[in-house]
This record gives C-alpha cells, sequence and structure tokens, in this order.
C-alpha cells in the first residue's frame, strides 16, 4: 500500500469504493406479503421476549405476538394469519434463535393506521406508545428507543443528533426514507425534543446525499417551528461516520469518555430511520413490524430498496426480485464493512437488517490471509486508536484503565482496520473473538 493511499485513511477517514448508486434514486417499493414469517424473539439489546401466542392462534397484522417485562421490544406480526409454531430457527449471527413462526392468510386486507394530534400526548404517553410499539434503533444497534429516550430528570441535556450519515457502502435504506419520508423524520425529532425537555435538533447527512438533504431542508422550512430549532448539518464523507461516537464529534465537536452513556456530555443520538418509526409509533400507533431494506449488488439481479415485513425470509425477497446472477459469491447480511456472511439464504429479515447485499467474485477478495507485517496501518486507522492485532492488552484492560484510554468494549467493529489491512487479516473477527473472551472473564 503506497504512502499515497495511506494518506487517504487518517483515523477512521476511509471511505472505501462503494456501490450506493445501484439502489441510491431507486425508490422504496412495498413487496407483498410473504407466505410465512419468522419472528425471533430477541431482535433488541435486552432481554428476549416470551411468547403471548401458541400454536395455532389467529393473528391480525399489528397484534403483538411477544413481550418482555425488563428492558426490551415487544414483537409484533406483520401479517394476518395463524401460529405455526414457536421453535428455532436459523439466525444469521447467533445460529439457532427461537422464534414465532406464522403462516400468512394471502386474502387478508393490509391494516390503516390515522394520524393524531400527537402535541396534545403528555410525555409519559408518548414513551408508553414508543415501548409498546416494539420501536429499536434501527441503525444496527437495536437497542430500544423507548429506553433511551426515558432519561433521569436531573441529566442535563441539550442537544439531540439525528443519524442520518449512513457511510456503510453499498446501503441506501436511510437515505431513501429520509428523502422519502422527510416530514415524518421531522416531526420525529419534535416528538423526541418533547420527551427529553429540550429543543435543539442536528440531523448530520454526509454531503453525497443532496437529495436527503435538500428534502429535510424544506420539510423543516415547511413545518411550524413549535419553539424547537431543528437544523441539517452537511458532513463530509468519512468512513466509519455513520457510528455513535464519530457523528458526535463531527456535529458537536463533543467526545464521549470511554464507558459512559452520550448523555453524559448533553447529547442523545437516534437514527433516522428511528426516528420515522418513532412518529409512526407515536402519531400512528403503528407498530414497528416493516422496514426498508436495501437488496444490492452485482450478483442480484434487480436491485432495489424493498419495503417488507420483519420475519421474511431473503430468499423469498431474492425470487421478488428476480433471483440471483450465476457468478454469485458471496451474501452478507448488513454492509460489506460491518455485515455478516451467510451460507443459506433461508433466513429472515430482522428490525436490524438494513441491507443484504450479493456479491459477485469481482467484488470480494477470496485470498487467504498473511501473517501480520507490522506496518501499523490498522493502529493508523482505527477511529479509537485501538491496535486490532494486539487484542490480548484489550481483553485485560476491559473498557479502559490507567494504562489503555479505550477497551475491547469501545470497538464498534467498523472494519476499517480489516480494510487497510495488507496481510488481509481478519481482524474484527479477532475483536469479536476478544469481546467475548471479555465478557467470559467478566461474567467469572
Amino acid at each position: 500500500m503506497s504512502a499515497e493511499t495511506l494518506s487517504t485513511f487518517p483515523m477512521g477517514g476511509i471511505h472505501p469504493r462503494e456501490a450506493k448508486e445501484l439502489t441510491k434514486k431507486i425508490s422504496t417499493e412495498v413487496m407483498p406479503p410473504p407466505s410465512k414469517i419468522r419472528l425471533f424473539l430477541k431482535q433488541h439489546v435486552g432481554a428476549p421476549c416470551k411468547p403471548l401466542v401458541k400454536k395455532k392462534d389467529e393473528v391480525s397484522e399489528g397484534d403483538v405476538v411477544a413481550s418482555v417485562e425488563k428492558m426490551g421490544a415487544n414483537l409484533h406480526s406483520g401479517v394476518t394469519g395463524k401460529v405455526k409454531s414457536i421453535a428455532n430457527a436459523l439466525h444469521p449471527m447467533v445460529g439457532n434463535a427461537r422464534a414465532v413462526v406464522i403462516a400468512a392468510d394471502p386474502e387478508a386486507e393490509p391494516r390503516s393506521y390515522s394520524p393524531i394530534d400527537w402535541t396534545q400526548l403528555s410525555r409519559e404517553e408518548m414513551l408508553a406508545k414508543i415501548k409498546d410499539a416494539g420501536v429499536v434503533g434501527l441503525g444496527g444497534a437495536g437497542f430500544p428507543a423507548g429506553f433511551k429516550l426515558d432519561v433521569r430528570p436531573d441529566v442535563k441535556l441539550d442537544t439531540l443528533i439525528l443519524n442520518g450519515a449512513e457511510c456503510e457502502p453499498y446501503l441506501t435504506s436511510d437515505n431513501r426514507v429520509m428523502v422519502e419520508y422527510p416530514k415524518d423524520i421531522v416531526e420525529g425529532a419534535k416528538i423526541m425534543l418533547k420527551i427529553l425537555g429540550i429543543n435543539y435538533c442536528a440531523i448530520g447527512i454526509e454531503n453525497n446525499k443532496p437529495d436527503a438533504i435538500e428534502a429535510l431542508n424544506r420539510a423543516i422550512a415547511d413545518t411550524p417551528k413549535n419553539g424547537y430549532r431543528i437544523v441539517v448539518k452537511p458532513l463530509k464523507v468519512k468512513y466509519p461516520q455513520g457510528s455513535a461516537d464519530q457523528i458526535m464529534q463531527a456535529v458537536t465537536g463533543r467526545a464521549r469518555p470511554s464507558g459512559v452513556r452520550s448523555s453524559v456530555i448533553g447529547i442523545i443520538l437516534q437514527n433516522v430511520y428511528t426516528t420515522k418509526a418513532i412518529y409512526d409509533a407515536v402519531a400512528l400507533g403503528k407498530p414497528l413490524y416493516e422496514r426498508i431494506v436495501t437488496i444490492t449488488g452485482k450478483g442480484i439481479k434487480r436491485p432495489a430498496n424493498v419495503m417488507v415485513k420483519v420475519g421474511t425470509s431473503i430468499a423469498e425477497i431474492v425470487d421478488y426480485l428476480g433471483g440471483t446472477t450465476p457468478d454469485l459469491a458471496k451474501a452478507i447480511v448488513g454492509g460489506p464493512m460491518m455485515g455478516f456472511a451467510v451460507s443459506t439464504l433461508d433466513i429472515p429479515i430482522t428490525k436490524t437488517t438494513s441491507g443484504v447485499l450479493f456479491l459477485t467474485k469481482d467484488e470480494i477478495d477470496t485470498k487467504p490471509h498473511l501473517p501480520c507485517v507490522s506496518c501499523g496501518f490498522c493502529v493508523d486507522v482505527c477511529p479509537m486508536g485501538l491496535e486490532p492485532n494486539n487484542v490480548s492488552v484489550y481483553v485485560e484492560a476491559g473498557r479502559g484503565d490507567d494504562t489503555e484510554e479505550f477497551g475491547v468494549d469501545d470497538c464498534f467493529l467498523c472494519g476499517s482496520c480489516a480494510y487497510v489491512c495488507p496481510a488481509k487479516r481478519p481482524l474484527v473477527q479477532f475483536m469479536m473473538m476478544a469481546k467475548n473472551d471479555l465478557r467470559e472473564a467478566q461474567k467469572k
């Protein structure tokens, strides 16, 4: 790797060659309901849901089928139909996981929702609606949105940031939400500002999304202010700017200390798509049971942004889009930097699935990795200043100590280190193993 190439990767400043153009301008299309859905009982940070239904029960679109008493998110059926089973199903990340399987009624009419005047609702009523609707962070983390917004009165906040960076290559679902639902996002921002008791919101969007920037600026101008100040902050194109720490620093200049939440520095952060889901929950009473997913790559015959029911099989989506190409080499759930390769398409979409990539041989590198050459590129590129090829020290440090400012828990698996590594070492996997080792050590 030349010095000129390295200069484009300063401390998390990389932006790899991307193929957003495959779907960036493609409007969202609504896929017909699938033949069945499989709803994993854990699609969020926190405790898994407990089923409220049993085999042969009839359910309608929008019904709660599983709930959780502690921190978590309710699960709703996206179809009208009959419960087939509650059993293990293949999960793209954890292997087998418990799921509610529902066979859809092809003759059922879709459910409709009408808006209400949410401004008449109290803070507690709005939080209850968000929690009841099962809204989680749709940027990938899956943290229950209602719990994030339920901040203690003694916590001093001044800024709400909406993350519209979507810096991961190939993915354009957030972009389409911003272009197609800008007023919903602005209203969702106001809902959160009222809940948080503050009046300032900044929407961070990388400037390679001019349509989204224009749409949101227009929506802000056309919407009553109600005492709130909402602004769009165009950002320099930079990976991994979509991570929480990076976008907070880009928008406000503030850095979150290791091991604490963003509220400590006065900020609450939400993804723009999560914001739209919060609007749906509060203003429409609509639970989170469907989402836009980017289906893209040269290995799919018809790249698209598709609105699908949570629990829809990837295989059914592929059939809907005309199938894959003969030179398909790898399927990845998520983006190319942070996603997971899968060996089968018979797995369902979850609440946090932002995209599925179908990559051909010329889009991936299949060469085996080599020994570390101690070049230090991984250190130079890491936005947290970690050294991914020496993970043992971070297991010992945990979340930072007197000798290490940051620990392994601070790694958010952006993949920058693996991208620049000339030896092509699987550094993300190394860090994931370190995280697992740390958790096991903490249990003991």
